[in-house]
């Protein structure tokens, strides 16, 4: 009698699971598998775990390669020089000839209603370009690289600096003019320009002028950085190519060589926090993505933002840290902290992490053991209660 009340209990038990396995109408998500075919074997390859140590530390910590910087056209700051170009406004000052002099405290024409003054021009050197191309007191060069000048008809004034300008009308005048002195400068740059894009305050485009502008002055004049800018990881292309510059060193550390020139046509991106995190996962009070301050993280960092590891669940011998995803996903790089240790605490603020590592903590043995039997226990709980039910 007995085994045959057992033999319906679980005939019972099956019977219901295969009803509810069956039933469509529950509540919650529940995906049909049987249009899916998961052919994908199980992976065999083994992965080799090197502990941390004061010697993987030291190992870390050495400088790394430096990564290829742009080619430069002035090789120091003090030899540049603007060389005029088209769309460029350039005033001229004849002495003792107002004639032939672009006229002081007049408005300077920048296209439709706007209006600024000579002086205000002479006076912001990195006001943005004006955008209108004719203009009654200052020569604007015109597209094939020429301006109108009395007596002189078409110059030739593109590619060269100011002080050659200076030196060719005044040469050219010396028939017209006994003595002539001239003076040139540039009103208006608005041919050349490097645009800044990305996670600045004020994108946009910026006007080369006869001031050299560096990758920090750039950013500096598009309003700063937002909250969210890398700027250990700002990207500069020039020429189609693209290279990688670290800004955060130039302030926080005086690495110059970082802080490049830049020339027209280049285009600066100011990324965000993006590519600069780090995932802690497993057994932690708060598992999450954790972004990098200044490029730098250490493994007490990311499980300190993560809320410590669980004092219950959690195996303080086994702190993986995971690296190599995106390079090679194939073959990652993996290290393990065994925080029983009386040097992992120092080993774990001296060990840094690098942009989308991940840091797991494992499961204690007894905890898994623990949700084991939480699994199996309701089941358990209800072939006993269906052979209560069936005496």
């Amino acid at each position: 009698m007995v085994n045959r009340s057992l033999a319906f209990t679980v005939s019972a038990v099956f019977s219901l699971t295969t009803f509810l396995s069956a039933c469509g109408a529950l509540p919650g998500y529940s995906l049909n598998t049987s249009r899916l075919q998961d052919n994908d074997p199980t992976p065999t390859a083994t992965y080799p775990v090197r502990l941390i140590s004061a010697d993987v530390i030291l190992q870390q910590n050495r400088p790394a390669t430096a990564a290829p910087l742009p080619p430069a056209r002035f090789a120091d700051p003090a030899q540049y020089v603007y060389r005029v170009a088209p769309q460029d406004i350039i005033g001229i000052t004849v002495w003792d000839h107002p004639e032939l002099t672009t006229q002081q405290g007049q408005t300077l024409s920048a296209g439709g209603n706007t209006t600024q003054t000579v002086a205000g021009a002479l006076a912001q050197p990195y006001t943005t370009a004006l955008p209108g191309q004719a203009d009654p007191f200052g020569q604007t060069v015109s597209p094939d690289g020429t301006i109108f000048f009395p007596f002189l008809n078409k110059v030739h004034v593109a590619g060269k600096t100011a002080g050659e300008i200076r030196d060719q009308l005044a040469a050219a005048l010396s028939p017209y003019l006994k003595k002539p002195q001239v003076d040139v400068r540039v009103l208006a740059y608005r041919s050349q320009k490097v645009s800044v894009t990305g996670e600045v305050k004020a994108p946009g485009p910026l006007a080369m002028s006869d001031v050299p502008l560096t990758l920090v002055d750039a950013i500096t004049r598009s309003g700063g950085t937002t909250a969210d800018a890398d700027l250990q990881r700002v990207r500069l292309t020039r020429n189609g190519k693209l290279y990688q510059l670290d800004a955060d060193g130039v302030l926080d550390r005086g690495e110059i060589d970082q802080n490049v020139m830049l020339q027209a046509g280049d285009i600066v991106n100011v990324p965000d926090r993006t590519d600069s995190r780090v995932f802690v996962m497993g057994e932690v009070k708060t598992p999450l993505p954790v972004s990098m301050m200044k490029g730098r993280l250490t493994i007490a960092d990311a499980l300190t933002q993560a809320g410590g590891i669980l004092d219950t669940d959690a195996n303080a011998r086994q702190i993986y840290v995971v690296r190599g995803a995106r390079e090679k996903p194939e073959s990652p790089d993996i290290y393990r902290l065994d925080l029983t240790q009386p040097d992992s605490l120092l080993l774990s603020t001296q060990f840094r992490l690098q942009p989308l590592d991940v840091v797991y903590v494992g499961t204690a043995g007894s905890v898994q053991f623990n949700r084991l039997v939480n699994q199996v226990l309701p089941t358990l709980q209800t072939i006993f209660y269906l052979k209560q039910l069936t005496r």
